[in-house]
């Protein structure tokens, strides 16, 4: 089968042995699977994370095609998600229900191989942690491989508490700065501003939610902020991008107590961006977020089968597994919001 694969600190298309059911596990024919920012910053950058040789991507919805012995309560035919972040089940985080934190993490696309290929072997301790999560027929594939980044944004506003009347900003006008603003607004945030230095994607962004307040690149970010809140600043902001320097100006924007999410992970150390006496002075809190659960995926998924959230229409380029190094070049070149891997014959 045809795979996209991490070699010598590069993706390359290769073929691929197909995998089969291992006992407890099963194998999906891949419908759709999607590239989230870290493909694209693995694509640019490599990674010191990945198996050499590994299958990559994680945001993935398939079809079972072949069971192995032990499996309950799935069945051939069955359209499927899969969790990524696997826990061991046995530690004090996963004993929690933060299995995303455990101290022997594997994830899919990494330890795993993952779904940028024609069929992927769920392995079976996704089956023995509850990490595979069965699709709503009404739920079409592509949207449902969105679940997986929608869940992670869950994830972050867990933290954060948003509530009525808070005032909500957001770095970045991609498809994780739209999900976080729709989630905002779902939840009665009063405004929510997207602080944008592209123009296009920050047009893009209005299409997609018309009510969210725009800061553009060349406008004084703390100051266009403070006019919009009434000089209060943000109560909540997130920084869905990874640009140290949003995450400096998130500090300067934020309202007394508020809280930030540093959602985008920053490439290298990711150290001096954190000033200590505004943290202090003001009674910040500040969160990280990685990855998600198998209940906050499920929980994405209801919303999608009900119509309280829609993700599909952020697609902006569907593609053949062939083409996959193409939709890579368009999402660097083209800025595009969400570019999908499809089957052919779906």
């Amino acid at each position: 089968m045809l795979a996209c694969i991490f070699r010598n600190g590069h993706f390359e298309l290769a073929e691929k042995e197909a995998p089969h059911a291992s006992q407890g596990g099963a194998v999906i024919k891949v419908k759709a699977t999607s590239i989230c920012g870290t493909d694209f910053r693995t694509y640019k950058h490599g990674s010191n994370k990945i198996c050499e040789g590994i299958t990559v991507g994680h945001e993935v919805c398939g079809e079972i095609v072949e069971i192995g012995s032990g499996v309950t309560g799935f069945a051939k035919g069955d359209l499927v998600t899969v969790t990524p972040a696997l826990g061991c089940g046995e530690c004090y985080m996963c004993a929690k229900g933060h299995s995303n934190m455990c101290d022997n993490l594997r994830t899919l696309g990494y330890q795993f191989d993952g779904s940028f290929a024609e069929y992927m072997e769920i392995p079976a301790p996704f089956f023995a942690n509850d990490h595979v999560n069965r699709v709503s027929p009404s739920v079409k594939p592509e949207a449902a491989a969105l679940a997986e980044p929608v869940a992670c944004a869950v994830n972050a506003q867990e933290f954060l508490r948003i509530e009525d009347g808070d005032y909500v900003a957001i770095f970045g006008s991609g498809f994780i700065g739209c999900t976080h603003a729709e989630l905002a607004i779902a939840q009665n945030a009063s405004k929510v501003v997207m602080i944008e230095p592209n123009a296009d994607r920050l047009k893009t962004a209005l299409q997609y939610i018309p009510g969210i307040y725009p800061v553009t690149g060349g406008d004084d970010v703390e100051r266009s902020v403070s006019e919009i809140t009434g000089g209060r600043g943000a109560d909540v902001v997130i920084v869905a991008c990874s640009v140290g320097a949003a995450q400096a100006d998130a500090q300067k924007i934020t309202a007394k107590r508020g809280r930030i999410s540093l959602f985008g992970g920053l490439p290298g150390d990711g150290k001096g961006f954190i000033d200590s006496n505004i943290v202090h002075y003001k009674e910040l809190g500040i969160f990280g977020v990685h990855a998600s659960t198998a209940r906050q995926n499920r929980k994405v998924l209801e919303w999608l089968a009900n119509g309280k959230i829609e993700t599909g229409k952020y697609i902006a380029g569907r593609y053949p597994l062939k083409d996959i190094m193409k939709a890579f070049d368009d999402v660097d070149r083209k800025g595009i919001m969400k570019a999908v891997i499809v089957d052919e014959g779906y």
